[in-house]
């Protein structure tokens, strides 16, 4: 063990530091990733401190510069990272006055690890939530051009799993576009919301040096700098917000992806995945398994599992700072990495895949699908209470299961035996086509309105 960290301590320590205290203590081995977050930080308070004339411009000027060296050093793999400088504000300064001296001890004026670490991570997790915004607009672009392709291609829809009304493919993929278009609601909101600037705050109350606060929440790009320099950095709500956010948009992910899993087993063939995004079987010459969707379907354990431990960390943490808090890291970056991954993999998914027209036709015309429209007419037509409606339809599927047919292959005199005032007329709304045609309500899932609704995502994509 080197006497570098009680260096950078300071005087108040004259022993060494134990391995197993180094083991626990360090977190460059991940904190790393907020190096140019925290160089940017650097930059911008030491520009901040030579307007204020806190430094020279000089000293300033050599610091800002130096930085930029520091960050070409990590950039390239020649930074040489150590652990005994425990996290990556230390490393970087220490290897800023390897370069440039003297004046590096200066960039720490006015501020602390403490204000230092929340900026860097708030920056990091901006970034993350700007490059989420931009993997959800390209899957639900996918989506989109799924959903114009089938606009009018008829399938069943599902309740509890079982056949219900007819569908069209389109308005199964615009009901996921939804879905992730409030996702991409959530991360905005969390971003607008968590955009003030800890910069400033100090250790826990501020500093006595007349800094300019504002200026360096507008250099990296904060609305305004946070209010209370307690809360400042006490505050982990913004991670938080983007664990639970990213929740939400996993489990999206998974219920798209369970039924990518469905639609390509042999008993669907409502879609054929493409060869790259599927395995085969180390035994099993036949198979061609949804791997990729599979795993999608198992990150929401892992980016949902990063939420609660993240929370049950800071449950109980008292104001302001404690080493608690170096915990919240690791299990963003890695729910964010996990996040990406999937929104990508779905995103080559969707793209590839072929949806198969045929038997989305098939099978939308199985299970009595168009019960509900037989129902309907009794209402419309003949002008009968709707319970009455259900029960005489029900009466026709029973029939119909007892013939071994479905709804429209009955004759008009096994329907009128159930009720005699039917008429012919009943079998325009019995096939599948005619029944998602007539679902013209707002919302509903008939050819023109799922058009409607892709011009209209098709705008708010760009």
């Amino acid at each position: 063990m080197t006497d570098s960290a009680n260096t950078m301590w300071g005087g108040r320590f004259s022993g060494g530091v134990d391995a197993i205290m180094e083991a626990i203590n360090a977190s460059i081995d991940f904190d790393q990733r907020m190096a140019a977050q925290d160089i940017a930080g650097s930059r911008a308070h030491a520009k901040m401190l030579a307007a204020q004339g806190i430094l020279t411009n000089k000293d300033a000027e050599a610091i800002r510069e130096g930085l930029l060296t520091v960050l070409s050093e990590i950039e390239t793999g020649d930074f040489p990272f150590s652990k005994a400088l425990e996290d990556i504000h230390m490393n970087v300064e220490a290897r800023l006055k390897e370069i440039i001296g003297e004046p590096a001890g200066r960039l720490h004026t006015g501020r602390s690890r403490n204000d230092q670490v929340a900026t860097d991570f708030k920056l990091w997790v901006r970034d993350q939530l700007d490059a989420v915004d931009g993997a959800l607009a390209a899957l639900m672009t996918a989506l989109v051009g799924q959903a114009e392709a089938g606009a009018d291609w008829v399938m069943p829809g599902f309740t509890h799993l079982q056949v219900a009304q007819p569908v069209t493919w389109g308005h199964h993929m615009l009901a996921y576009v939804e879905m992730l278009g409030r996702d991409r609601s959530r991360f905005a909101d969390a971003r607008r919301r968590m955009n003030t600037s800890p910069l400033g705050a100090a250790a826990l109350a501020g500093t006595s040096f007349p800094i300019d606060r504002e200026m360096t929440a507008k250099e990296l790009g904060f609305d305004r700098p946070a209010a209370n320099s307690l809360d400042a950095v006490a505050d982990r709500d913004f991670a938080l917000e983007f664990l639970a956010a990213s929740s939400i948009c996993a489990m999206h992910l998974s219920r798209l992806a369970e039924e990518l899993v469905i639609w390509s087993s042999a008993q669907f063939r409502f879609v054929t995945l493409s060869d790259s995004f599927s395995t085969g079987s180390s035994i099993m010459p036949q198979k061609k398994n949804p791997d990729a969707a599979e795993l999608i379907r198992a990150k929401v354990g892992r980016i949902f599992g990063a939420n609660a431990g993240l929370m049950m960390v800071m449950k109980g943490l008292p104001l302001t700072y404690s080493k608690d808090m170096q915990e919240d890291k690791e299990q963003v970056f890695d729910a964010a990495d996990n996040l990406m991954l999937a929104l990508a993999a779905m995103e080559g998914m969707v793209k590839d895949m072929t949806a198969n027209r045929a038997e989305l036709r098939a099978a939308a015309a199985t299970g009595f699908s168009t019960a509900t429209d037989l129902a309907d007419w009794l209402v419309r037509e003949l002008g009968l209470p709707f319970r009455d409606a259900h029960h005489i339809t029900g009466s026709l599927v029973a029939l119909a299961e007892s013939k071994g047919c479905d709804l429209p292959d009955l004759s008009l005199e096994d329907m009128q035996s159930v009720h005699a005032d039917i008429t012919k007329t009943v079998f325009d709304v019995l096939g599948v086509e005619n029944s998602v045609a007539s679902r013209m309500s707002y919302g509903g899932t008939a050819p023109t309105r799922v058009r409607e609704q892709v011009a209209r995502w098709k705008e708010i994509l760009g």
